[in-house]
């Protein structure tokens, strides 16, 4: 089968697909790609179906050759991807030949870049998914982020059109962020002073990120109850520890946890937080679940029923 030969893994590189789910109550993390946004269109451009793996590359300086011919596409952070020294187009498929050697280098905005292939990496699944937690030392090829010499399988085939991601639906990681909230369960355990200042406060990304969470410095929001018993938590959780500082809770987050949450960010937010680097300005909106399912049905929407026209370089949503 033809493969993908790493060079250079780069700071964290990892096979990541839509996640696993249903496995919660066996103590397993769903995990799965964090920007699902630049991770479908990657899969897009290259008609595969939603689910298909690919690498997400945190930061850049990933570096590989590939075995045989293929299509990808790159999409995610502003990243510059060379080809043989010849620099790519982002947010864009490609064709590549056998002895192709792709390079990535520095993230200049966003952390998160996906590679994709035509018919999807190839790697063992475990619990129904490729994707990997490597808290869990599950999936990809040894349950950890990709090696110098792994090799990555893909599938030979007929190769879709070149395509592009029209510039009016590429996203913008430098401008400030507003996340949607939904009150939680326990948003009665916060005073009325502490809901305005989380609400009405500017909020800072830590250093203290990465794929389990996003902890945020600002003005310290106090509950009243410091610690529950251990419970469930949902992807897009917002803790609040002791010191108040927020705690946003993503893919690879424990199935449990007793800080009190005030809420929980919509999921098309939780993967807008995670291409913002430590020193984004960060601000919470509290809102309702219609506003944010009508969001993300749109969302769905538009990926599984939009279609290439015009020679395959526009897409239209019927």
């Amino acid at each position: 089968m033809p493969e993908l030969v790493v060079l250079h893994p780069g700071w964290q590189s990892t096979i990541q697909d839509t996640g696993r789910s249903g496995y919660f109550r066996q103590g397993l993390s769903e995990g799965g790609a964090l920007d699902e946004h630049a991770f479908r269109w990657a899969n897009k451009l290259l008609d595969n179906e939603p689910n298909a793996a690919c690498i997400e590359i945190l930061l850049g300086k990933f570096e590989a050759e590939f075995t045989a011919n293929a299509m990808i596409a790159v999409t995610g952070a502003d990243i510059t991807v060379t080809m043989n020294g010849q620099v790519l187009s982002h947010w864009s498929s490609h064709c590549v030949q056998r002895g192709d050697v792709i390079r990535f280098g520095q993230a200049r905005s966003g952390l998160r870049t996906y590679l994709g292939i035509a018919g999807g990496w190839q790697t063992p699944r475990q619990f129904g998914s490729r994707t990997v937690v490597m808290r869990e030392n599950l999936g990809g090829l040894d349950g950890g982020p990709l090696k110098q010499g792994d090799r990555l399988a893909f599938k030979a085939g007929e190769s879709p059109a070149r395509r592009a991601v029209p510039e009016a639906l590429r996203p913008e990681y430098q401008t400030p962020l507003t996340v949607k909230v939904m009150p939680g369960y326990q948003y009665e355990h916060f005073g009325v002073i502490a809901r305005r200042t989380f609400e009405t406060a500017e909020y800072i990304v830590s250093n203290d990120i990465n794929r389990m969470g996003y902890k945020l410095n600002g003005p310290a929001v106090a509950a009243d109850a410091r610690k529950l018993a251990s419970e469930g938590i949902a992807y897009g959780a917002i803790q609040i520890p002791p010191d108040g500082q927020p705690i946003v809770l993503l893919k690879d987050r424990q199935t449990i946890g007793g800080y009190p949450k005030i809420g929980c960010v919509a999921s098309l937010d939780c993967a807008r937080l995670s291409q913002r680097s430590p020193g984004s300005p960060i601000r919470f909106e509290f809102t309702d679940v219609d506003q944010i399912q009508a969001e993300r049905r749109l969302f769905d929407r538009f990926f599984n029923h939009s279609q290439w026209v015009d020679d395959e370089r526009q897409i239209v949503w019927p």
